[in-house]
């Protein structure tokens, strides 16, 4: 809280009984100054008499005043300094001096200009925050076009997210989960336009307040919010020959209520081309699998939000949400597979398989927060989630001829839901040191109904006796509760430590194939963050903190995919959760333009949930990938990140990242017996971003992004780049803008490739995606808004304990 000026006193001053107030007001917003510093001085001597802080209104008084002639000096950081002279008090009279305006300081706002290389990157004690508002590429685009610029986030192609080279970690949306990210992280990414998004946090160092989910970290999305008052409506969109969006965006504020509706879609299209040689080996025959396949893949993701806020009164807030997501995912491929036995031909076939990936998300909160004082408050928070899933595939078996010979489908729907239910309480101690504590419960439901139906080329599809078909009824119950010191010292040491206790009961059956045993677990997760301030511009944090990491939907999932026959998926319900301890050294600091950010870390993760790939003797020259708690992984790297202004409107920034991965499990020998195998290895990337603020409105933007060669347990999968150019065109009312970008322009796309091996197999694979793009943004505000919002904060549920799908061996 700013304080009244220190000028000294005058110690024979004689106090009365009367009062001076008014109110300090902002002369652009016509909004209250809050907390803006009032001092009263005496006309004959300029000496202080006495003095104030306005309150959050802006009001202030000063009583006691003696009958006398003053003048008044108010100030506030940002605004310029405002003198009242004249002012005189009469004995027993009050002085009512009504609004006083105070005008922004031109000065304070250059300086802001000059500083604001470090406005890109904010050093958090647990936490590095990138503000990604200014991005021009990314419109147009989706999250995980955005995360791939963000310093030690790496996205691969899919737009599944790793970071530090592990994909183990939890996304949130403004601080809340949701059960389709949980299910599909990359999936639900897509979701998410670039250009609403208003920074992105890398919490490598989680904090005991949050849940002890995410070996690798926690990744929080912060979109723009708007709290202004009046009516408002935003357009953004973008047409390109892989992508095109629509985003509609309104709010409507009046005094202590406020509404906001948002909808937003977007259409993909695409097309890949892959080359499969697979070798298996089986009681001493070799069985050799040539595939090739031509996809075209078409998606429209969407999400469509209804918020509502009330202020119940000057310490106390009341919000409710509502969001609903969309996944509607389709691919149209053909298989063309020939497969030899001892190399001798053994036959050709074909398939054309329908492939579905749906979902439908509901999202619902309600969260109440009051605050006594400042950092002194108390919150309860509620979210329901419901997300239905459908993965369906329909094949139709081609002879060699092209006829159809036979048709399969596969039918695989799922749902979760979740509740939770949680309250916080945090107090400040003294100046320096908060405590915070709470307790949550998670109630989690996930089912699962899959079968198979056959049917030949005429007739009716019927239930397949050689396929599996099944259900999975899987309930997850979380009680948990925290306890975390902060405490800042006079000699600019920061110390935040913690301790979560997690409880987790389990219970899961196959339907009529009897329960899974699945034992339940406790769990008391530490964590120690420090920070130190060497000087104004340079800061050294260390940490350590312990994760845990549950196995998610599609690792559970025993459904078994057999859309292409050589290449087989299931999940394992009975997997358990892995443990992570992780260590970190990380620098910040301005050098002149320059900001720097370096960082070391090592974590160390026992039964780890990892991607296993075997032969299965009866569908000669399969492979089929499961998960299983057999690996041991550890990792040690490096990173480091540079922005500087080359002139006060041409920035440059980039990061170089160095991983060094080693993993142990099990794998299935030719004779069938389990040995153990391990791998190691380097992996560097990178990435390069350059913008240009020019006259009139223009601004330029280039990008570059390099993933190196990944180390997986049973071989490596090489890397990839992508690049981008793009600019845009302010228009002259400030109220929108176009823009045209262009990804991948100089190459057709990109091309990577994996090498898997083991004692029962070989295989190489390469896939050509055609991702170059070309895209026109456009972007329009309509509405009158000002800035007198009443100030109210909020507070959600952030569920962050389940694993996101995809390779979870990254």
């Amino acid at each position: 809280m700013a304080q009244a000026p220190a000028q000294e006193t005058s110690e024979q001053t004689v106090k009365g009984n009367s009062r001076i107030s008014g109110i300090v007001l902002d002369s652009a917003a016509a909004k209250g100054v809050e907390f803006a510093s009032v001092a009263l001085f005496s006309a004959a001597d300029n000496k202080a008499i006495d003095g104030n802080t306005a309150d959050e209104t802006g009001k202030f008084s000063i009583s006691k005043v003696a009958p006398g002639n003053y003048k008044l000096l108010v100030s506030f950081i940002g605004f310029k300094d405002k003198t009242i002279g004249n002012i005189r008090v009469e004995k027993g009279k009050d002085v009512e001096l009504g609004s006083i305006q105070l005008s922004s300081s031109i000065q304070n706002l250059k300086e802001v200009t000059i500083t604001g290389e470090k406005s890109l990157i904010e050093e958090k004690v647990d936490r590095l925050v990138f503000n990604a508002e200014k991005d021009i590429t990314s419109k147009g685009g989706d999250a995980s076009d955005l995360l791939r610029k963000v310093p030690m986030l790496s996205v691969d192609l899919d737009g599944n997210v790793s970071l530090r080279g592990s994909s183990n970690i939890r996304v949130l949306i403004n601080n809340k989960p949701s059960t389709i990210i949980a299910s599909n992280v990359a999936d639900a990414l897509k979701q998410i336009p670039a250009d609403m998004i208003k920074s992105v946090e890398v919490i490598t160092s989680p904090s005991a307040k949050y849940d002890a989910e995410g070996s690798g970290g926690i990744i929080n999305i912060v979109t723009k919010k708007n709290n202004l008052q009046g009516l408002t409506l935003n357009i953004d969109s973008g047409v390109g020959n892989r992508g095109t969006n629509l985003g509609l965006n309104g709010s409507y504020r009046k005094g202590k209520m406020g509404f906001t509706l948002g909808g937003f879609g977007r259409a993909f299209y695409n097309k890949a081309e892959s080359l499969l040689d697979q070798t298996t080996f089986s009681k001493g025959n070799s069985y050799l699998t040539k595939q090739t396949s031509d996809a075209k893949d078409r998606g429209l993701f969407g999400q469509y939000t209804l918020g509502w806020d009330y202020d119940l009164g000057k310490n106390q807030a009341l919000s409710a949400g509502l969001r609903y997501g969309t996944r509607n995912f389709i691919q149209k491929q053909n298989l063309y597979i020939s497969q030899f036995e001892n190399s001798i031909l053994d036959q050709n076939s074909q398939r054309k398989v329908d492939r579905k990936d749906l979902s439908g998300t509901v999202d619902m909160n309600v969260d109440y927060i009051r605050t006594f004082k400042p950092q002194q408050e108390w919150s309860i928070s509620t979210l329901y989630s419901r997300t239905n899933l459908t993965n369906n595939f329909n094949t139709d078996l081609l002879n060699e001829s092209g006829a159809i010979s036979g048709r399969l489908k596969n039918d695989n729907k799922n749902y979760n839901t979740e509740f939770t239910l949680q309250t916080d309480y945090q107090t400040p101690i003294g100046k320096n040191q908060l405590v915070e504590f709470g307790v949550k419960g998670i109630f989690r439901t996930v089912n699962s109904n899959f079968k198979y139906l056959t049917a030949t080329e005429a007739g009716d599809f019927s239930l397949s006796t050689d396929n599996p078909s099944g259900v999975l009824n899987y309930n997850q119950n979380v009680a948990a509760g925290y306890a975390s010191y902060s405490l800042s010292t006079r000699n600019k040491y920061t110390f935040k430590v913690g301790t979560r206790y997690e409880f987790t009961g389990i219970t899961a059956d196959l339907g009529e194939k009897g329960s899974v045993a699945i034992p339940n677990y406790g769990n008391i997760v530490p964590s120690i963050n420090v920070s130190k301030s060497i000087s104004e511009s340079t800061t050294l944090k260390a940490a350590y903190n312990r994760r845990i990491q549950r196995p998610g939907i599609q690792q559970l999932n025993p459904n078994v995919n057999l859309s292409n026959p050589q290449s087989i998926s299931t999940g394992n319900p009975a997997l358990s959760p892995e443990l992570t301890d992780n260590f970190e050294l990380a620098m910040s600091t301005n050098i002149k333009k320059t900001y720097v950010n370096a960082s070391v870390f090592m974590r160390q993760t026992n039964n780890s949930i990892t991607q296993v790939r075997m032969a299965v003797d009866t569908l000669q020259g399969a492979i089929v990938t499961t998960f299983e708690n057999i690996g041991k992984q550890q990792a040690y790297g490096m990173n480091v990140f540079a922005n500087v202004y080359l002139t006060p409107k041409w920035t440059l920034n980039g990061s170089v990242d160095i991983l060094h991965s080693y993993l142990e499990g099990q794998a299935v020998t030719e004779s069938g017996t389990s040995e153990r195998i391990s791998n190691s290895g380097f992996n560097y990337g990178g990435r390069l971003m350059s913008q240009l603020s020019l006259p009139q409105g223009w601004g330029l933007q280039a990008f570059g992004f390099y993933r190196g060669k990944e180390i997986q347990l049973q071989g490596t999968r090489t890397g990839f780049y992508m690049y981008s150019m793009g600019f845009k065109k302010d228009f002259a009312n400030k109220k929108g803008s176009i823009g045209f970008a262009a990804e991948n322009f100089a190459t057709k796309g990109v091309r990577f490739t994996s090498d898997l091996n083991s004692a029962q197999f070989i295989q190489t694979g390469q896939t050509q995606l055609y991702n170059r793009n070309f895209k026109i943004t456009f972007n329009y505000s309509i509405g009158k808004m000002n800035f007198n919002a009443p100030k109210k904060k909020t507070k959600s549920v952030d569920n962050t304990d389940v694993v996101g799908g995809g390779d979870a061996q990254k």
